[in-house]
């Protein structure tokens, strides 16, 4: 990205995106950590079978792995599922022995993971950004995502 090109969208904190081809299908994952319009880090990897919202869970524990504990900042997921499951029924399922009131909790594995990471970082806020609205970062997380899916 170059500096005369337009952005739009927030220009500070941690963009996550998951993608896969085929659901399940081979994915990729992207983390960005963005101050002020500048990139300061991003990871991303990918799974040769896997689904999209255990990439767009990997992405957010990639997120959170980024920052220090006492980190004051914002990551930003396009997944409204995934930014509900820790913002609002994480708490509610460990209560519950990480269980739904309907069933078993899909993706425990990361789920759990990224639920600890977050009562960590509690500076932090996740928050739900809409996807290819055109903003700049979402937008460079999906594509890397994506880049990621063959590996």
């Amino acid at each position: 990205m170059t500096r005369t090109e337009r952005r739009s969208g927030p220009d500070s904190g941690v963009f996550t995106d998951g993608a896969c081809s085929g659901n399940p299908g081979p994915g990729g994952w992207a983390a960005v950590r963005v101050r002020d319009g500048e990139i300061v880090e991003e990871r991303s990897g990918h799974a040769d079978h896997t689904t999209n919202n255990r990439m767009e869970l990997t992405a957010l524990i990639a997120a959170y792995e980024m920052l220090p504990e006492d980190a004051e900042e914002t990551i930003w997921s396009d997944s409204q599922l995934c930014v509900r499951t820790i913002n609002e029924w994480a708490a509610g399922w460990e209560r519950r022995g990480w269980r739904r009131r309907t069933g078993p909790v899909e993706n425990l594995d990361l789920v759990r993971r990224l639920y600890e990471l977050a009562r960590r970082h509690p500076g932090v806020r996740l928050e739900w950004i809409r996807a290819h609205d055109g903003s700049t970062w979402n937008e460079y997380a999906d594509r890397l995502a994506v880049s990621r899916i063959r590996g």
